[in-house]
């Protein structure tokens, strides 16, 4: 079996930070994880950050200089979301994506409230 698992939410004040990590296990032949995406209530999900197909990084606007999305030098299977001066409007419901194995698979999602 596979699983894929967020971690790392919590509530933060305005300006403050959190790193969300997501981590892939089980019977894994072929992985890549897509990257971090997010959902607030009554709201689409979006993407908030990811990896493109060469390799490189692609964020959405609102949170371009503040998020970085990176791999585990050591873990391949593990990504994390680093997200510095967090704002209100970032309080959503964070997921990860990936394919694994020829198939997508969504993490259960972990929450991230940005308040005073």
């Amino acid at each position: 079996q596979v699983q894929l698992v967020e971690s790392g939410g919590g509530l933060v004040q305005p300006g403050g930070s959190l790193r969300l990590s997501c981590a892939a296990s089980g019977s894994i032949w072929n992985i890549n994880i897509k990257g971090w995406y997010r959902q607030a209530p009554g709201k689409e999900r979006e993407l908030v950050a990811g990896f493109t197909s060469g390799g490189s990084t692609n964020y959405l606007d609102s949170v371009k200089g503040r998020f970085t999305i990176s791999r585990d030098n050591d873990a391949k299977n593990t990504v994390y979301l680093q997200m510095n001066s967090l704002k209100p409007e970032d309080t959503a419901v964070y997921y990860c994506k990936a394919l694994i194995n020829s198939r997508h698979y969504w993490g259960q999602g972990t929450q991230v409230t940005v308040s005073s």
